[in-house]
């Protein structure tokens, strides 16, 4: 169990009480909601969630079906010829035989065994509407994630480019030294590495924005052109800053704020029901069933019959097999059990570790921004000495790649910041409450504009018809 009462890590400064549901459209980049919603419009994964809570909802009829009579009916008309012969003579008849029967049943839930299986189904379809929240949540902070990587990848490639056009310059200046006898011929040889290392790692970089897109393209289901267009909008930040929001005091409120916890827990209740079930199938059931039956033919009077009784059915000896079954479903309780036990631990585990990562970038980032502007104040310096001839170029470019070293640094720990605060918001549920009386019929009908806007509200509300 978590004993705690409060997150051990440092909780984030600047917090405000938020709503998370739309967090999204508080980040100072548009690009951000629209890729989430165009994800949204068409995936896969959330499509298939909703494939299952249609299949939940069909098991809890057919399920629940069980608690009431059946009744068949059935209807029959024949049409036969006969012959007879009389001596010499043959006489033919014809006659048409109709029949009809109307039979009824009813299984007395005595001991619970419609009643379980009723509730564990239920319990499932609550789970899987559950899946599809969390399914919401994971794609959203997965496309917003691989976004803000995306706009930081352009900076660092900037970067990268920056550093290998100065190791391009230096090696310029080595080579021509070396020619003249100034410097030895190995210098030129470093030189020369030095600039080939540095343009292959500028390369990667393009390499690794690229990849960006094709996963923002898979994830969103939009064209590729259209996803540019999107991205790299001349009017958008460098990186997509979020809002900031505040985080609960209790780690025990995460059961309540997180989709999949809450998934667990009904997954935990259905297989507890199952129990139940697994019980009163060794309990002897009893059955009400009759019949009502008309026939006819066009050449007798109609025949009527009907039957009416109670059937009890005891079982006596089956090997140990309905033990075995409750023994079973007792097995499959105790697994579920440990796995929601353990999904606990892990949510907590992943906003402590979110927490940390947080509080650590936002420390770091304050050094590296420092280290930013000093190291632009040196390579002015370095570059007011070499125009008055106080410093060689080499110096120079050394300066000039230690400002943009520390600049690749501060850019990628303002990416894992942000970063870090999706890791938070996905954490903690990304907002949703399933405790909640009436969601926003907006929440459902801009995930699934395929769906009606009723039933898209109706798999939010967990009333799936």
């Amino acid at each position: 169990m978590i004993e705690t009462t409060g997150w051990q890590a440092e909780l984030p400064h600047g917090g405000s009480v938020e709503n998370l549901v739309d967090w999204w459209r508080r980040f100072d980049d548009p690009a951000v909601a629209e890729l989430v919603r165009t994800a949204e419009t068409d995936s896969p994964t959330l499509a298939k969630a909703v494939a299952r809570i249609d299949d939940a909802r069909a098991t809890v009829v057919s399920d629940s079906s069980g608690a009431w009579p059946s009744l068949t009916g059935s209807g029959s008309v024949t049409r036969a010829k006969s012959a007879v012969s009389l001596g010499n003579e043959v006489f033919t008849s014809l006659a048409t035989t109709r029949s009809g029967e109307l039979d009824a049943s009813w299984e007395l839930d005595l001991f619970g065994k419609v009643r379980s299986s009723r509730e564990s189904a239920k319990a499932q379809l609550a789970s899987r509407i559950d899946d599809w929240h969390d399914a919401r949540v994971s794609l959203a902070a997965e496309v917003a994630d691989d976004y803000v990587q995306y706009r930081a990848c352009r900076q660092l490639a900037g970067a990268y480019e920056e550093s290998a056009a100065s190791y391009a310059q230096t090696e310029k200046t080595t080579l021509a030294a070396a020619a003249a006898g100034m410097t030895p011929s190995s210098d030129g040889y470093l030189a020369q590495a030095n600039t080939a290392s540095a343009h292959a790692s500028a390369i990667q970089q393009h390499v690794v924005c690229e990849e960006l897109i094709k996963s923002l393209v898979e994830l969103t289901g939009a064209s590729e052109p259209a996803l540019r267009a999107i991205v790299d909008r001349p009017q958008a930040p460098g990186l997509p800053q979020p809002a900031a929001f505040s985080v609960q005091s209790a780690p025990a409120d995460l059961v309540r704020q997180r989709p999949d916890l809450a998934s667990s827990e009904r997954a935990l209740a259905a297989a507890y029901a199952s129990i139940g079930k697994a019980r009163a199938e060794r309990f002897p059931s009893l059955s009400l069933s009759g019949s009502i039956g008309l026939s006819a033919t066009n050449v007798t009077s109609p025949m009527s019959t009907w039957s009416f009784g109670p059937s009890l059915s005891i079982p006596l000896f089956d090997a140990g097999k309905r033990k075995a079954a409750v023994d079973s479903a007792q097995a499959s309780y105790d697994e579920q059990l440990a796995a929601y036990r353990s999904s606990v631990r892990t949510a907590v585990k992943e906003v402590e570790v979110a927490l940390a990562d947080l509080d650590g970038a936002a420390r770091r980032s304050d050094d590296a921004r420092r280290a930013v502007e000093q190291y632009r104040r040196y390579e002015s310096a370095m570059e007011t000495n070499w125009r008055a001839g106080f410093d060689t170029l080499l110096t120079r470019e050394q300066a000039r790649r230690s400002l943009t070293s520390a600049e690749i640094t501060d850019i990628e720990l303002q990416r894992d910041r942000v970063r870090s605060w999706i890791s938070l918001y996905k954490a903690l549920g990304g907002g949703w409450q399933g405790n909640d009386a009436v969601m926003p019929v907006a929440r459902a009908t801009t995930t699934l504009p395929a769906i009606s806007t009723t039933r898209a509200a109706a798999i939010s509300q967990g009333t799936v018809q």
